[in-house]
This record gives structure tokens, sequence and C-alpha cells, in this order.
């Protein structure tokens, strides 16, 4: 193995370290997702994508979860840890693909763009068809009981159209622009140290 690639693993370990610090100290925004929490954990998943490639993405996000998992466990019998890898790769993946083929500032804008549109589309058919029906028939509750729950702390859902229009959409919206920004404006100063100790 050459040293530049025993340096792109240690990086994609450090990237995976850092977002799942991040993570670990996730928060919740109740008013938009009473299920979801916000974190900033995509940061170094995008830009060490950016970096090291759709791969090394990868697996800077299997690393954060496999190291929740360890040091957190899991609340929600891993439909959470499910969605999440799920919605990192969706935000990620395209963003770096695009990217690549584009490497410029207005590149990185459009390929975050789409990363983050990409991310709600499936953030919605995800929730709707896979993950919430998973965790419903895991603790035995029924969409109701969801409704219900999440119509607590945010008047405007009161049915599934609502939950997704109200709910899942914005929160995914925000959490990905947000991540978005501060990419934008860390890459550089980050990416050009990184790249020059890999090689």
């Amino acid at each position: 193995m050459t040293k530049s690639k025993t340096r792109a693993i240690a990086t994609a370990a450090i990237m995976g370290a850092v977002a799942f610090v991040l993570q670990y100290f996730s928060f919740s925004v109740p008013v938009l997702s009473v299920f979801a929490r916000f974190d900033l954990a995509s940061v170094p998943e995008i830009i060490g994508g950016f970096i090291l490639g759709p791969i090394g993405a990868i697996e800077i996000i299997v690393i954060k979860l496999g190291l929740i998992l360890v040091f957190k466990g899991t609340s929600s019998m891993f439909t959470g840890e499910l969605s999440n890898f799920i919605l990192s790769c969706s935000y990620v993946l395209p963003a770096i693909f695009y990217y690549r083929k584009h490497r410029t500032k207005k590149g990185a804008v459009i390929g975050l763009l789409i990363g983050s549109l990409a991310c709600v589309v499936v953030a919605v058919f995800s929730n709707l068809f896979l993950i919430f029906p998973a965790y419903i028939k895991l603790y035995g509750l029924s969409w109701d009981s969801i409704i219900e729950m999440t119509h607590a702390v945010n008047p405007l859902v009161t049915s599934k159209m609502t939950f997704v229009l109200w709910s899942v959409i914005p929160f995914n919206l925000v959490f990905r622009v947000v991540t978005s920004i501060i990419t934008f404006f860390l890459y550089k100063k980050i990416s050009v140290p990184i790249k020059r100790w890999i090689q």
C-alpha cells in the first residue's frame, strides 16, 4: 500500500471521527421534527468526499455510524441509523459526483444544491415508505400516533401529507442548506492542507 493510500484511509478515519463528535452533540428542533435531530456531521462527510471521492465519503459515514453505535447505542432499533446512512449518502454522493466533473466554485455550489434537493426527495420517500413504517412496526405504533406526536409541537401537521409538507421537507431542507453554506466557506481552507498531506 502506497503512502498516499495509507494517508487517504487515515483521513477518512479522522473525518469519520470528527463527524461522530459533531453528531454526538446533536440537538432537536421540535418545531420542525419531533423525531429528527440537527447536527453538522455532514460537513466533514462532504468535505472528505470532495477530497477522497464517493468511496471515501461512504467510509466516513460508516465510521461515524459505527462509533455512534459503539458509544451511544441505538434508541430507535436501528431505524434512525438506517435513515442517517440513507440521507447522508443521498446528500453527499450527488454533490461529489457533480463536483468531480466541475471543479470550480460554481460547480461546488451547484453540486451542493443538487445534493440538498436529492436528500429532500429521498427523505420524503424513505420516511413514508421505509423508516417510519419500520419504526411503527417495531414499536407497535400507528401513523395516527406519529401524526399526533408531531402535531403537538407543530400544529400544521394533521395528516401524512402535512407531515411531509411541514415537517420532513422543511427540516431536511434547512438541515442541508445550513450544511452546504458551512461547507462552501470551509472547504478550501480545510482541503488544501489535507490534499498536500495525502500527496
